[in-house]
């Protein structure tokens, strides 16, 4: 143990050393300052590995001398959840602290205020986390790029499973903000114009993070469902779990269920995981890639835990910056932009890019079923799913965005 605490301690200096650097004499005035906003204190289960993934990944771009030979200084903000908040903190960021571009965000409606300021300000913004469609389509912009798969993709990628299932009648139930109302949406979509069979026979819609289970699972259960598809997530997610497992909901019922089975909000389920539901999620113990399993083991290394999706999307959002500003030769946010678009970007998922049409990276998702081993819930029969098969053709983008 006195090994392990050593280690531990040492690996943690290491990434001080590598993120503190930028503020030693002589060094401060050439750090080139990131911007980084996101709901810390709002969803911490998601947004502390987060965090850690993308001080990892900073603490190695700078021990490799930074970009343009200048160390990454990332200045951090909790918006707390509210657009409001975030776009205090991005003014901030930029005005006071002289960020050269924006990074991260995880709550939909706090990434569209974001990117409407970004817009405002003329700066790019690298949206890490948020899911909205709107964010790169009806409301996008040509300074907002976005990392993780949209709503739309995910919503492909669960829709491939879901129309192999015999059930025709269907009811869904999502957090009643934008996230959820686009994922009910996307999905809804898909899935007509794959099955024109199926009928939409209910829908719930609690409030975020405020979720009454027992009478939704009634209200459900009184539409007489032979499907579920569910976009809740965090203590949401855990709380219609039990209360439908109590109540008998999940029965012979089939539920696709978004985001369910990343560790975030499957782990802490434990025995309660809901056995056989098709998921997105994150089986890192499974995946033996090469470029995952590098990840893995500096993971562990530098936090003497293993990843959650948040650890992977901080981690591949700090290398996106770096490569765009590397690839630009400048802080300039017209080059950077010119840079953004179509770069390629090693992941621990493996390579991807940004495409130019509409800024959204190829980034895809693991998708397959929940089950129990060791007291707890996993993902088996999975697959990853390239968010490149699962994108519009750049040519039916332009009818989606706004012109600029």
């Amino acid at each position: 143990m006195r090994a392990l605490t050593i280690r531990a301690f040492a690996v943690a200096l290491v990434i001080v050393v590598a993120l503190a650097g930028f503020a030693l004499p002589g060094r401060a005035k050439d750090a080139i300052v990131i911007g980084e906003i996101n709901s810390y204190s709002g969803l911490p289960a998601f947004t502390l590995p987060y965090r850690n993934g993308w001080q990892l990944a900073l603490a190695e771009i700078n021990a490799k001398g930074g970009a343009l030979d200048r160390p990454l200084n990332v200045i951090s903000r909790d918006d707390g959840g509210k657009p409001g908040d975030a776009v205090t903190a991005a003014n901030e960021l930029v005005s006071r602290e002289g960020a050269v571009l924006l990074m991260g965000t995880f709550y939909s409606h706090v990434g569209l205020a974001v990117s409407d300021f970004a817009k405002q300000r003329r700066l790019l913004f690298l949206a890490a986390e948020p899911l909205s469609d709107a964010l790169i389509w009806e409301k996008g912009n040509r300074y907002t790029f976005r990392l993780r798969p949209s709503l739309s993709m995910q919503a492909g990628m669960l829709a491939a499973e879901a129309t192999k299932l015999p059930a025709k009648r269907w009811v869904s139930v999502a957090p009643n903000y934008e996230y959820g109302k686009s994922a009910v949406s996307a999905f809804r979509s898909i899935m007509v114009e794959k099955r024109p069979d199926l009928a939409w026979v209910g829908e719930q819609w609690p409030p975020l993070g405020k979720i009454d289970a027992g009478p939704l699972i009634q209200a459900l259960a009184q539409n007489e469902p032979q499907a579920i598809f569910n976009a809740t997530f965090g203590a949401d997610l855990a709380q219609f779990v039990r209360a439908g497992d109590t109540r008998g909901l999940f029965k012979d019922r089939a539920v696709v269920s978004l985001l369910t089975g990343e560790p975030e909000y499957l782990d802490p389920l434990g025995a309660e995981a809901p056995v056989g539901w098709i998921v997105t999620g994150y089986p890192w113990y499974a995946i033996t890639t090469p470029a995952h399993q590098a990840f893995l083991a500096a993971y562990r290394r530098a936090y003497d835990d293993y990843p959650r999706l948040g650890s992977v999307v901080g981690y591949v959002a700090m290398k996106t910056v770096a490569a765009i500003i590397a690839k630009a030769g400048s802080t300039d946010t017209e080059k950077m932009i010119a840079a953004a678009e179509g770069i390629e970007v090693d992941t621990p998922f493996g390579p991807i890019s940004f495409r130019a049409a509409d800024h959204q990276s190829t980034m895809g998702a693991f998708v397959g079923r929940i089950a129990l081993k060791d007291g707890k819930g996993i993902m088996v029969d999975w697959r990853y799913a390239d968010g490149a098969d699962y994108l519009p053709p750049p040519a039916a983008v332009k009818a989606l965005r706004p012109a600029e």
